[in-house]
């Protein structure tokens, strides 16, 4: 609950500062939710009105000083921990297996390193430049093109199918080339290897080969497999600058993965060796690129990648090209190579070149450092050990299937005391996080009782103390809150502050039994909301006389029953239940409902992730709205109309207004209008040509009551000057009736539909309606 908290992961942020911020925030949260108390108004000076010092406030700030969350949040979902992950019904079977599977799969990988020894040894005695060059891999290649023709437009694959491969476009060849002649890559031209090279998202698979640059500072495909026209699904490498990078994607840059080499690698006009591999985690540590057989360091410019992704694509493997203007262009390309694994290092270096290998065999065995020796060692574990590569495979595998699991689940933020580690946190002047004075140690506000005795002095020892039964506030102040809901406004009508400066409570007696008997009867929750709405004072009708108004006018007395506008959240959802669309699917990721157009766009970097808004289709448009994707410097405007408040601090109470743009929303916004246009189709499909039918229905699915005479003659005039316009504006009745993912009834008239859309939505409008 308290990581709900805003995080960052910008570069011009100080650590020190960020974690100051979150402790803050903690503070005030812990002080506004469990004790009704503005503790955040001891930041930087004494409370001026309640009995909280400075040295309170930091004191409650050292519970949560002490917990391992790092500074910044990496802009990753699980926000650098600390996370509890869930794995989903269908994988926690298999998750709790994984761990037992690795640990046996890796002693075995281990003892076999252990054995290969003393093979490494005999194997060294009598090794030589030859041995090496036959451990280059050939398990899981799927194709190898030397290109190395010379001339013309075919050449062949290299394995037992013997298959060739025509270029599109012109292709020139230069005798200049790494294993003889090579093709130089044009504008237009490249080799199309047909359905080679179409992974899965969590396959692993590994490409490459020789190129040699032709300029500085250009861009295009090396080897791709890849649909620009379908929002760039598949994979690829590719020419940036001079560096090197690999894109995996299903919907660029909504959902794909993209690192890139964090130095300029390319040496333009010389041969050099590239491969990159990919381990089906669909994480940018799963990707390696590799220059001259040696891993390069990379840099994540894009993840978000999602577990569900495709790469599939019906595009072929193309090499040189990736469409035909992103072009290798000038660039030379030979012994390309495609493995549907992914390969080791050894292997990689071994296809590379094994120079530096021969240079250590070259030199006597009594002068080879440590460090010679165990890279002579890992090659022959990797290459040609007759057992260690397939053990390692079986490790490698476990891992991926278990980083998979882990990514298409969900995990919740937690927070965890540092090991041996006391909590305390410096007192602040002015709360500047750059002016620390005196040390204090975790401690509840002197004004307060103190810790329960033999609690701990941390978060638990916290938790004990606020549901100590002497605690005076805990009880009330959650009461109240549910009260709040409940009846529109507490019993304390500021539930953040029962402090001086807050309201008093209209029946402090009635908040006090309250308090007891949710305390007494294990602080059940379902129980106390029955409670409550059981009541002779809820089920007052709301029906207001003007003795009451003047006596009265807020309900404060609770003179009669609770009206008020419902939540934001809540309009929305009725709107949706009413029609039939709502959909009670309950759990998983975010949705993304309506919104405006380009709602992100000035509030995202230009290239980043965050920039575009991707409206969902079909039933998740239709998902509750606790399910809506936050974006804090976007809310939704249809929500944020309705005084949704902005997620940047925990709220305890919302305000209420009544605006204009609370009717524009309801009248015009897609959901409402899509909404309406459903009730009216079932409403048509419940009463057919009874008018005076379909209307009862619609005030049951919005009302639960049944139109007044009056009211229905209202509506039924309305409904004659809105069929009259519509059948005499077709084209602006099919707009109407359009408007949304779903599509309209076909057997429906479009007039008669528009229509009834029209009524719906008016009668949506009514306050009876959106008021509870």
């Amino acid at each position: 609950f308290q990581r709900c908290n805003i995080t960052t992961n910008e570069g011009g942020t100080i650590d020190e500062e960020n974690l100051a911020n979150y402790a803050a925030d903690r503070v005030q949260t812990f002080g506004w939710v469990f004790l009704g108390l503005t503790t955040n108004c001891s930041q930087c000076h004494n409370h001026k009105f309640d009995p909280f010092t400075m040295r309170d406030y930091y004191s409650l700030a050292a519970f949560f000083r002490n917990t391992t969350q790092q500074p910044k949040d990496g802009n990753v979902k699980d926000g650098r921990g600390p996370v509890v992950m869930v794995p989903t019904p269908e994988d926690r079977e298999r998750w709790d297996r994984l761990p037992a599977e690795i640990a046996a799969a890796q002693s075995k990988r281990d003892e076999r390193k252990k054995l290969a020894r003393g093979d490494f040894d005999q194997w060294l005695a009598s090794a030589t430049a030859k041995s090496l060059e036959n451990a280059v891999p050939t398990t899981d290649l799927v194709a190898h093109v030397l290109l190395n023709e010379g001339s013309g437009s075919v050449v062949s694959s290299s394995l037992a199918s013997a298959d060739s491969y025509k270029a599109t476009g012109e292709v020139t060849w230069t005798a200049d080339g790494k294993l003889g002649p090579a093709p130089v890559m044009k504008l237009g031209g490249t080799f199309e290897l047909g359905a080679i090279g179409d992974f899965a998202r969590d396959q692993a698979f590994s490409y490459g080969g020789w190129i040699r640059a032709g300029r500085d500072n250009v861009s295009g495909g090396i080897l791709a497999r890849m649909d620009e026209q379908a929002d760039y699904r598949g994979w690829d490498l590719w020419q940036q600058g001079n560096a090197l990078a690999v894109h995996i994607i299903d919907k660029w840059p909504e959902n794909g993965l993209k690192v890139k080499t964090r130095d300029a690698v390319l040496k333009p006009g010389q041969w050099q060796h590239v491969f990159a591999t990919y381990d089906g985690t669909g994480k940018p540590e799963g990707v390696k690129i590799y220059v001259d057989g040696k891993e390069t360091p990379l840099a994540v410019e894009n993840n978000t990648l999602k577990p569900d992704a495709t790469i599939h694509t019906n595009t072929p493997l193309r090499i040189g090209q990736r469409s035909h203007t992103q072009v290798f262009d000038g660039g030379a390309i030979q012994d390309v190579r495609i493995y549907q694994r992914g390969l080791s290092a050894a292997e990689v270096q071994a296809i590379a070149g094994t120079a530096p290998l021969q240079t250590m065999l070259a030199t006597p065995a009594d002068q080879r450092t440590p460090q010679q020796r165990d890279a002579l060692f890992n090659f022959y574990l990797g290459t040609l050990d007759a057992e260690y590569p397939a053990l390692a495979k079986a490790v490698t595998d476990l891992e991926a299937e278990q980083a998979t699991i882990k990514a298409r689940s969900p995990v919740t933020h937690v927070q965890v005391e540092r090991m041996n580690s006391q909590a305390m946190a410096h007192i602040l002047t002015r709360g500047e996080y750059d002016r620390p004075t005196e040390e204090v140690a975790a401690a509840t506000p002197a004004a307060l009782h103190p810790l329960p005795e033999n609690s701990p002095q941390n978060r638990l020892g916290l938790a004990h103390w606020l549901m100590d039964s002497a605690n005076p506030l805990t009880a009330r102040v959650t009461v109240n809150r549910f009260w709040q809901q409940v009846f529109g406004q507490g019993i304390v009508a500021t539930a953040e502050d029962f402090g001086v400066m807050g309201a008093p409570p209209t029946h402090p007696e009635l908040l006090d039994t309250l308090a007891v008997e949710f305390r007494e009867n294990d602080w059940d929750i379902k129980r106390f909301y029955k409670l409550m709405m059981m009541s002779a004072t809820y089920r007052q009708a709301s029906i207001t006389t003007p003795q009451k108004l003047e006596k009265d006018r807020e309900n404060r007395l609770l003179s009669r029953g609770p009206r008020f506008r419902m939540d934001a959240e809540m309009v929305r959802d009725y709107a949706l239940a009413t029609s039939g669309l709502l959909s009670h699917k309950m759990y998983g990721p975010s949705v993304k409902p309506y919104q405006p157009t380009a709602i992100w766009d000035v509030v995202g970097l230009p290239g980043g992730d965050t920039r575009n808004y991707v409206q969902d289709r079909g039933e998740n448009l239709y998902r509750r709205t606790m399910y809506t994707f936050w974006k804090r410097m976007a809310p939704p405007p249809n929500l944020e109309a309705f005084n949704a408040p902005s997620r940047e601090v925990c709220t305890v109470r919302r305000e209420r207004t009544n605006t204009p743009l609370q009717a524009l929303v309801t009248l015009n916004d897609p959901t409402f209008v899509e909404a309406a246009r459903h009730l009216a189709q079932n409403a048509l499909q419940q009463g057919g040509d009874d008018r005076g039918k379909s209307l009862d229905y619609v005030a049951q699915r919005m009302l639960a009551r049944s139109f007044q005479e009056q009211e229905q003659q209202i509506l039924l005039a309305d409904l004659e000057e809105y069929l009259a316009y519509y059948q005499a504006h077709v084209e602006d009745a099919k707009a109407l009736i359009s408007v949304g993912d779903s599509k309209p009834q076909e057997s429906l008239d479009a007039a008669k539909l528009a229509a009834w859309t029209m009524l719906c939505n008016q009668v949506f409008n009514l306050d009876e309606v959106i008021n509870k």
